[in-house]
């Protein structure tokens, strides 16, 4: 009750203030301001403690707020020799100084190089383009939904198996070059793409002295195995700074290949095959194609070391088992050093490499090519080991060991499949074995130390610098007669101290040695609460 009556008190006196006021205006006749009016003392009192009560009231900031700043004109730097550096440079530096491969130690960087995404070298392009230019659209789409889509629940899918069998050669003769031009549209690409990230995979494990002059490639069809091999294995004086991940402005005319033999009996994909490369400029390289290997065709495995024995998507197209038997070991008695089997079913991969691996260990129990140099074999990639597979239970297919690659799709593969997609990614199963022993296990750890690792001990060092104080003479003398102040400078561990000593080039060579031991991921991490799950394959 005293709060309200004094609300009233204080309206009314409000109130007659107000009203006093405008009387004492309005009575005016003159525009002289108006003399102040003499109030009584409490009067005054009780006006300033109203005033008070209002302001509190007012929101923050209202009655203070700042005016805009004016534009500041500075003196222009009066020193004509400062260099300051363009915007470009600013970022170019800042990439430099933050970039992920500076932040990864060099062991993390080399077992994580990989392409993110194959881009279709424009050659290639073109080629396929004037192909599709010269056929019927309509018909161009309806052959490649028949051969490579299917309806799912989820709606149309595509995939890039062909295992088309003609029943009759009337059939093959209707079919063949409508289904192959379909094939080097919808399939050439994902396979280029698979083709060509196994093949940079290799050339990381195996090394700038791993050169490659000859390709077999059984499987060849429209030619993607030519294609891959050409970008991949490039002259280095053709390279012009360019890395090897960069896919779209490299040539065919730039590899280093000397002859090329390609193997398959179907004539429509070989035909459109030729058809691709009839006007491009293949540079050095002798391109062969036939319908079977003949054994003229090998060479002796001590010659074979610049040969590369290559078989992709083939095996899945093969009707029994037997065959993909037979075709595993003609890639064997070819004389490869190196050879390479890509395709779509894991364990067609995985049957193959425990055939060549014992196709190894039996020519180590031959007693007749004990002089040979280069006995026995051993896988390369992806597997640390040359034992049983654990993830291969024949008929039991929920465990795999695939890939998968990225290709943007250029705009032939975006109009065949009436797809606005720019990209998508071709799964695979690989194995690359070569020829001769299993290098010994490299117990050295080197390029365990990044970017990150290197400014935290420098950080640490920082911090742990003792603060220099002044001595007395007895201080003093009691040092200087053995009485050192005890020092925990932290220290890099041993295999980062042996990193200073090696450069780049020697680091590199170090780890290539060491990757063959490294376990190899069975399954996705799986992140929890505080901690991962890794399912590794151990080396044996």
């Amino acid at each position: 009750m005293l709060r309200l009556g004094c609300r009233r008190l204080s309206g009314a006196v409000v109130q007659r203030y107000t009203e006093l006021v405008r009387h004492a205006s309005s009575s005016s006749p003159h525009h002289h301001p108006n003399a102040p009016l003499e109030l009584d003392p409490a009067f005054q009192t009780l006006l300033r403690d109203v005033e008070i009560s209002l302001r509190n009231k007012m929101p923050q900031g209202a009655s203070g707020l700042q005016q805009p700043r004016e534009l500041e004109v500075f003196p222009r730097d009066s020193d004509p020799d400062v260099d300051y550096l363009t915007s470009a440079e600013l970022d170019a530096r800042d990439e430099g100084l933050s970039g992920k491969e500076t932040r990864k130690s060099p062991a993390a960087a080399f077992g994580s190089q990989r392409i993110g995404a194959v881009v279709l070298p424009l050659d290639l392009q073109s080629a396929i383009s004037q192909i599709v230019a010269d056929s019927d659209k309509p018909t161009l789409h309806q052959d490649a939904k028949r051969l490579f889509s299917s309806e799912t629940a989820a709606g149309e899918e595509w995939n890039s198996t062909y295992d088309i069998h003609y029943k009759s050669g009337k059939e093959a003769g209707r079919h063949a070059l409508r289904d192959a031009t379909a094939f080097a549209t919808v399939a050439l690409p994902s396979h280029y793409s698979a083709i060509y990230a196994v093949f940079e995979q290799l050339k990381q494990r195996l090394g700038p002295d791993w050169q490659v002059d000859h390709i077999m490639d059984w499987g060849a069809a429209t030619g993607s195995g030519l294609w891959a091999s050409g970008h991949a294995f490039q002259r280095p004086s053709d390279m012009g700074g360019r890395s090897s991940l960069d896919t779209e402005d490299v040539q065919i005319s730039h590899t280093s290949l000397g002859s090329y033999l390609g193997i398959d009996k179907r004539e429509g994909l070989a035909r459109i095959g030729k058809r691709l490369v009839r006007d491009v400029d293949l540079g050095g390289i002798s391109v062969v194609w036939q319908k079977s290997f003949h054994e003229d065709n090998a060479v002796d495995s001590v010659d074979g070391s610049n040969l590369v024995a290559l078989s992709a998507f083939l095996l899945s197209s093969l009707p029994t088992h037997v065959d993909r038997k037979v075709l595993v070991k003609e890639m064997w008695e070819s004389g490869a050093e190196v050879i390479v089997l890509i395709d779509h079913d894991f364990e067609n991969i995985a049957v193959a490499r425990e055939q060549l691996l014992k196709l190894g260990r039996k020519e180590l129990e031959d007693p007749t090519l004990s002089d040979h140099a280069l006995r026995g074999s051993h896988v390369v990639a992806p597997c640390p080991h040359d034992g049983a597979c654990p993830l291969y239970h024949p008929g039991y297919g929920k465990l795999q060991c695939s890939f998968s690659q990225r290709m943007e799709r250029p705009e032939f593969v975006r109009k065949t499949k009436h797809s606005g997609s720019g990209h998508e990614n071709m799964d695979y199963s690989y194995v690359v074995v070569r020829r001769g022993p299993r290098p010994a296990h490299n117990i050295d750890k080197v390029g365990r130390i990044g970017g990150v690792g290197l400014r935290e001990f420098a950080k640490r060092t920082e911090d742990s610098t003792p603060i220099a104080h002044l001595f007395l003479d007895v201080d003093h003398q009691k040092l200087a007669d053995g009485e050192q102040a005890s020092s925990h400078e932290p220290k890099l561990s041993e295999a980062a101290e042996d990193d200073y000593g090696l450069i780049s080039a020697e680091i590199t060579s170090a780890l290539r040695q060491e990757a063959y031991s490294w376990p190899r991921l069975v399954f996705p991490p799986i992140k929890r609460s505080g901690h991962i799950i890794l399912d590794v394959r151990l080396c044996a």
